[in-house]
């Protein structure tokens, strides 16, 4: 039995601080392997991501890839959400890992951002009851935290305004092959 982190969000695109977060949960022991989840279609997002699904699964698998080989070796990026048409509810993501890992003890790392509004979840009760939260606290973001890594001031929002160096650098090149987070 191992502990299976599933570490989602939009990554629109990912990010030095969601490197930092993946490197922490492997480097600490806190999960044993951890999935990285792009968001297909984000339910509670105010406005829709600016790349495309298989976009940002594409940036995550590259990022992933520039990951230190000790901790890479840890990591999967699944594409489970980014393939499911209509909206993206966690606890369908939840029951399709736990049919796919059912010896593993499932462990749901998010922000404290996304925990702030975690009462808004589809079937939260479920959803409790089928994995062990791991909240990090987001530097721009106080919140209820059971995890303090350090985490970087990084924002997907300041690197679709310019800051490209907030990026691994096979990422910031698929950004600017691609002519996404152009400014128009």
């Amino acid at each position: 039995m191992q502990r299976l982190g599933i570490y989602g969000g939009t990554f629109d695109p990912i990010h030095q601080g969601h490197a930092h977060v993946i490197t922490e949960l492997i480097a600490r022991k806190i999960v044993d392997t951890i999935l990285v989840v792009p968001a297909g279609q984000p339910r509670l997002r105010a406005n829709e991501p600016l790349a495309t699904p298989a976009q940002r699964r594409d940036m995550c698998e590259l990022a992933c890839r520039e990951l230190a080989p000790e901790i890479a070796a840890h990591v999967v990026v699944s594409p489970i959400e980014t393939l499911r048409p209509g909206p993206t509810f966690t606890i369908e993501t939840v029951e399709a890992v736990h049919q796919a890992y059912p010896d593993d003890e499932i462990v749901l790392v998010l922000g404290s951002d996304a925990y702030a509004s975690i009462e808004k979840w589809h079937r939260i009760d479920e959803l409790r009851d089928m994995v062990e939260f791991v909240v990090i606290d987001r530097p721009e973001f106080s919140g209820v935290s059971t995890l303090d890594i350090d985490a970087l001031a990084v924002s997907a929002t300041s690197i679709r305004s310019g800051g490209s160096d907030l990026v691994a650098t096979s990422v910031a090149a698929y950004i600017k092959e691609h002519n996404l987070y152009a400014r128009k």
